[in-house]
C-alpha cells in the first residue's frame, strides 16, 4: 500500500469512526489530510453531499490551495475549503485537520470561560488550545490569515459558537487529539450540570500531567490500528 493510498484509507476511516461515534452533522463539517510532495501544498477532502458513513477512500478529492478541484469530479464544502486550506497554508507539521460540530464541543464553544481543567483528559489541552471568535459561516477567505493566528503552534482550535478543530502529523494524530478534546467536553458538561460545584486542577498539575501524556504519544498509532480492526469487523468498505 503507497503512501497516497493510506491516506486516502485513513482519511476515509475517520470520517467513518466519526459517523460511529455520532460527530457527523449531516452533509457537513470536513476532514482533511495533505498529500506528499514538492510545491504547493494539496489536500484530500470529502465530496461535498455524501454522509460520513458513506464515504470510500476512492471518494475522496483533491483540491489545491486556490480551491480547484484537481482530481475528483465532485464539489466540496466552500467554509471546509476555508477552514482547511487555512491550516494547511499554516503549518507544515498538521498533515491532517479535522473539524467537527458535536453536541459537547458546540455547547462548551458557547461557554463564557472555554475548556476547563475539570479531569485528567483535559490537561493534555493544558496551554496548547486556541480559541477563535466567530465571524459567521466561513465563507470569507481574508479570514484565514485569522485562523491561523488563532491555531498559532497549538494542536487543536475551539472555534466559539461553532465547534472543534485537531491537527496532527497523521490521521491518527489528529483523531486521537478531536475524541479526547471531545470527551473533554464531555465531561466539562456532565460535571457543570451536575448540581455541585466543581474545582479546576491547578495550573502547576495540569502542566504537569500535559506533559506526562505528552510522552505517551506512541500510543496513538496503537489505537489508530485498533480502531481500524473495530472499522474491519463492522465494514469494510471505506477501504475501497
Amino acid at each position: 500500500m503507497n503512501d497516497i493510498t493510506t491516506l486516502r484509507r485513513d482519511l476515509a476511516a475517520a470520517y467513518r469512526l466519526a459517523a460511529l461515534f455520532g460527530w457527523d452533522d449531516t452533509l457537513y463539517t470536513h476532514f482533511s489530510v495533505r498529500l506528499p510532495g514538492d510545491g504547493e501544498p494539496r489536500f484530500l477532502i470529502n465530496p461535498f453531499g455524501l454522509f460520513f458513513e458513506e464515504i470510500r477512500a476512492s471518494d475522496l478529492i483533491v483540491v489545491d490551495m486556490h480551491g480547484k478541484v484537481v482530481e475528483g469530479n465532485a464539489d466540496y464544502n466552500v467554509a471546509g475549503f476555508t477552514i482547511h486550506s487555512a491550516v494547511h497554508m499554516a503549518r507544515d507539521d498538521a498533515h491532517c485537520v479535522i473539524h467537527t460540530h458535536t453536541l459537547a464541543g458546540m455547547a462548551v464553544a458557547a461557554q463564557n470561560d472555554g475548556l476547563l481543567q475539570l479531569n485528567q483528559i483535559s490537561t493534555e489541552f493544558h496551554q496548547r488550545l486556541g480559541y477563535h471568535a466567530y465571524e459567521g459561516v466561513a465563507l470569507d477567505l481574508d479570514e484565514r490569515a485569522r485562523i491561523q493566528a488563532s491555531l498559532g503552534d497549538n494542536i487543536a482550535l475551539l472555534l466559539r459558537h461553532h465547534g472543534l478543530l485537531s491537527v496532527g502529523a497523521s490521521v491518527a494524530d489528529a483523531f486521537y487529539v478531536m475524541y479526547y478534546l471531545n470527551r473533554a467536553c464531555e465531561i466539562q458538561l456532565a460535571a457543570t450540570g451536575g448540581g455541585q460545584p466543581c474545582s479546576e486542577i491547578p495550573a502547576h498539575l495540569a502542566q504537569h500531567a500535559c506533559e506526562q501524556l505528552q510522552g505517551a504519544e506512541w500510543q496513538r498509532q496503537l489505537l489508530w490500528q485498533a480502531w481500524l480492526r473495530k472499522l474491519d469487523r463492522l465494514d469494510t468498505s471505506y477501504r475501497d
